[in-house]
């Protein structure tokens, strides 16, 4: 099957977390913190947190929000776990930081 984006994985991923956030009840920020800690249960790569800092944003978490996830999920999912979730964690925000840097740059 042929799609006619450039992008058929992201349409995918972006489609199935509309429909994720659509049938959940949650809160926003609650929502956001549940699925950090799903991805640092499930090791993650930083790109999979990356999509999750505007939303994180949008629902006005703190650092110690998103630190007291890490904390409360220690014991569950262990501690090299949750070592390389603040990693890839800090790996995203660094290459947020490094887009939205370029893309001031293209602006100037």
């Amino acid at each position: 099957m042929s799609t006619a984006s450039d992008t058929p994985v992201l349409d995918t991923l972006a489609a199935m977390t509309v429909d994720s956030i659509e049938r959940c009840g949650m809160a926003p920020d609650l929502l956001v913190l549940t699925r950090i800690a799903a991805l640092a249960a499930s090791d993650a790569p930083p790109i999979s947190y990356a999509a999750h800092i505007d939303p994180a944003i949008r629902a006005g978490l703190t650092v110690e929000q998103l630190q007291d996830v890490l904390v409360a999920i220690a014991p569950i999912v262990g501690t090299a776990r949750v070592m390389t979730a603040a990693g890839n964690i800090a790996t995203a925000f660094g290459i947020a930081i490094a887009v939205a840097d370029a893309e001031i740059e293209t602006q100037s």
